[in-house]
């Protein structure tokens, strides 16, 4: 077991105090986007022994025969934790193969890994959980197109909006919001003037009741932030979801997505493969983009964690590089034992105190403290009062 010092993000979306606050540290004004806790070769964490991801590779046994027989002496997980002032760029990850297709053939191309026009950064999926720590707000998933048409009719618009709207009502599923989606991605000359006629219009609604007064708010907050941005009306497509506290969020490869607000917990494979479509300065390419998206239609579930144990909970999630759980010990006289054995494992206390034993090591973590437990350490248990969240490879 080693104490685990993340790196921070400073991305320009990203909240004030809340990582600082949970580090313990004085903010300096500048924005704390993410704090990472893993071995991405982009910016690993470190341990006594140095920088992780070297750590694991001189000692790949670290990870537990599964992981290693399956990828080799890379650990297959990332936690962080994100923190949104204010929204993200329109976005999507692609599946594995579809990373490893794309990243060979950008490197034969002779793209450079840090040039701005570079689309995949590693030849990783990148599927992901984010779980809340306080109210979350993001957009996810298509919604139904014929409601979608409502909400935009409800506006005022629907005249205006009619020439690149009409598949909404006409077609329907994954085949007419794909040419929507791609249409409104596209807007150039004179029709760009509609992103502004819909923010307008929103304005006058912001304050109705209901699922409209939702879908001008979001409009209202996108070109806040984004004045005039194609990726708006394309972010108007999909579903807003507010996570409460200890609520998750599974988000697939292919789930067109865009956080907007709030910090969470966020697992995924190890990988920094982001494909753009808008609400960015960095590089967008649409029809990458469009080529890995899931066009159908869904309702967003909530993830509810499921206890396992006591003090123990766990989110259900079908990914083979991460399992994720929450962990609430409530005593100091009674210890719990943390699961994920077999496997490497990286424990982050977000509130409270815990003394953590591992064999015959042992540490005391308090809020924004973190450790990573090597898979020989199977016997690992937690007690005093905290919550944490704990993350192991999905296969054991």
């Amino acid at each position: 077991m080693r104490l685990l010092e993340g790196t921070i993000q400073r991305y320009d979306w990203g909240g004030k105090d809340a990582i600082p606050r949970l580090l313990g540290q004085e903010p300096d004004g500048g924005p704390y986007a993410e704090y990472w806790l893993g071995a991405h070769e982009l910016s690993p964490s470190r341990t006594s022994d140095g920088a992780l991801n070297e750590l694991v590779r001189r000692h790949p046994d670290v990870l537990g025969q599964a992981s290693e027989d399956t990828w080799g002496s890379q650990l297959p997980f990332l936690m962080k934790v994100l923190s949104a002032a204010r929204p993200l760029s329109l976005q999507a990850h692609p599946s594995r193969e579809q990373a490893e297709a794309g990243f060979a053939r950008e490197n034969a191309a002779g793209i450079p890994l840090d040039a701005p026009n570079r689309v995949y950064a590693d030849d990783w999926p990148k599927p992901e959980t984010i779980i809340a720590l306080e109210e979350f707000e993001t957009l996810c998933g298509f919604r139904d197109p014929a409601e979608t048409a409502r909400l935009f009719a409800s506006l005022g618009v629907a005249d205006e909006l009619e020439s690149i709207m009409r598949p909404l009502t006409e077609r329907g599923g994954a085949a007419c919001l794909a040419q929507v989606f791609l249409d409104v991605l596209s807007l150039d000359g004179d029709r760009q003037r509609l992103i502004d006629l819909v923010a307008a219009a929103a304005m006058e609604h912001r304050d109705d009741a209901g699922p409209v007064g939702e879908f001008a708010r979001t409009a209202v907050q996108l070109d806040s932030a984004f004045p005039s941005d194609r990726g708006i009306l394309a972010s108007l497509l999909l579903n807003r979801v507010k996570l409460q506290p200890g609520e998750g969020l599974f988000l697939a490869a292919g789930q067109m997505h865009a956080h907007l607000s709030g910090t969470g917990i966020e697992v995924m494979a190890s990988s920094n493969n982001v494909i753009r479509g808008g609400l960015t300065a960095k590089h967008i390419d649409v029809g990458e983009l469009v080529s890995v998206v899931d066009f159908e239609p869904v309702t967003p579930q909530i993830l509810s964690p499921v206890w396992i144990r006591p003090a123990v909970e766990r989110y259900p999630t079908p990914c083979p590089e991460f399992d994720v759980w929450r962990v609430r010990p409530t005593s100091e006289e009674q210890s719990v034992r943390l699961p994920g054995s077999r496997s490497a494992r990286i424990l982050l206390v977000v509130d409270g105190w815990a003394d953590v034993s591992a064999d015959e090591q042992s540490a005391t973590l308090t809020h924004g403290q973190a450790v990573f437990i090597g898979a020989a350490e199977t016997d690992v248990a937690i007690s005093g009062q905290a919550t944490a969240f704990l993350t192991a490879s999905g296969l054991r």
